[in-house]
């Protein structure tokens, strides 16, 4: 859920050799567009080498990653599933094919997707002040709710400092965050811009806007979640975890994190209050597809609220040519237009994709933070995979 935040990441050493991946992405580079739809989890189709699967399987041997997933819809509507390396590494266990993981950032989508729902109810302005709707909470030095918009929250504008305390929250995952917490944790700093002046990713901006729905709606965050769309749209494999819940419920690859000393300690079980509504939520590969799909496709917010979600600043820092809108993010493709999503970190875990506008969708997941190289791929493999 920190993933774009660079002074907040947590550093994977690399593993092994990244000459053989390097290889392997760049082969799907160039086959991809070559090589028409994608065959279903076979090592090879037609003759030709299954590029999402040798990803995966360059990402584990050369990257060191102790698993990796994807789900790929094509331009023929099928959906295609994949995995490599090994779901549990005590046990050696197979890792679940479309298993669940904790999809961190892209709860940021979920979270700014309610609020244009109300926006679009007329319960909220998006460029009316924070104070509007939760006046004196947001002060500090160089912090006034009354000069911050809601629209510059969820675009990333605002100003405000980070809450994420990565060592705390890697020595302690099991602990319970209080949102007033966090937010206190935040407001003992300085801002750091002027509001609008400038952006910069912060995972604060979306504790405010959950903080905002709470207290428009009267219900608890998670159920505005799991009822606007985790239940409206069928995601049969999401949800946004009750306040104590630290497992993931259905079958799913362990989760871990490189510790200073190189090996990998499991963060499977961990308490995603901290992430509350900037990372809490867990799914799966597929669902998030489907989730990306079905906003692109405005089956979640009308035409006028999904515009505005597209309006997009520039975010060169995740990317180039990156641009962010309100809670989501287009990047383009090297064989022309855009895709949109967002990504996700979180200890254990962390997914890239998206989908573009004429349905296809990709969802990446592997079993711990990466470093900068094979993130890189990953980005590879998503580009080539809708580039198909």
């Amino acid at each position: 859920m920190y993933e774009h935040a660079p002074h907040s990441r947590f550093p994977l050493s690399r593993r092994g050799s990244r000459h053989r991946a390097v290889a392997v992405l760049t082969a799907v580079a160039a086959g991809v567009m070559t090589a028409g739809a994608l065959a279903p989890t076979a090592a090879f189709a037609g003759g030709r080498p299954d590029t999402v699967q040798s990803g995966l399987n360059a990402l584990v041997k050369d990257d060191g990653m102790p698993a990796a997933l994807a789900s790929v819809k094509g331009r023929d509507g099928r959906t295609r599933t994949y995995t490599a390396g090994v779901g549990d590494l005590a046990t050696g266990a197979k890792v679940p094919a479309d298993g669940q993981i904790r999809a961190g950032s892209n709860t940021k989508t979920f979270t700014a997707v309610v609020v244009l729902q109300l926006v679009a109810e007329g319960k909220v302005a998006l460029d009316a002040p924070v104070d509007t709707y939760l006046p004196g909470l947001l002060r500090g030095d160089g912090i006034d709710g009354r000069n911050i918009t809601v629209r510059q929250l969820l675009q990333h504008t605002s100003g405000l400092p980070e809450y994420v305390n990565k060592d705390a929250i890697l020595t302690s995952p099991k602990r319970y965050y209080e949102p007033r917490e966090l937010l206190d944790a935040a407001l003992a700093q300085k801002a750091h811009f002027a509001p609008g002046t400038r952006w910069e990713y912060c995972n604060t901006n979306y504790l405010m806007a959950g903080l905002i729905i709470q207290k428009v709606t009267g219900r608890p965050l998670g159920e505005e979640v799991n009822r606007r769309i985790v239940d409206r749209i069928g995601l049969r494999h999401t949800y946004f975890p009750v306040p104590g819940d630290m497992s993931i419920h259905e079958a799913h690859p362990k989760g871990y994190n490189q510790d200073a000393d190189g090996s990998l300690r499991d963060y499977t079980e961990l308490d995603p209050s901290w992430g509350w509504a900037a990372g809490a939520v867990v799914s799966t590969n597929t669902d998030l597809d489907s989730f990306f799909a079905a906003l692109l496709g405005g089956r979640l917010l009308p035409a006028a609220q999904l515009a505005e979600m597209r309006t997009t600043v520039p975010a060169d820092e995740v990317g180039p040519g990156t641009r962010y809108g309100l809670g989501l993010m287009s990047r383009p493709l090297s064989c022309g237009g855009l895709y949109w999503g967002h990504g996700g970190t979180i200890p254990g875990y962390e997914t890239a994709g998206g989908a573009t506008d004429d349905g296809r969708a990709v969802s990446i997941a592997v079993t711990t933070i990466p470093g900068e190289a094979p993130k890189q791929h990953v980005a590879a493999m998503v580009d080539s995979a809708l580039c198909r």
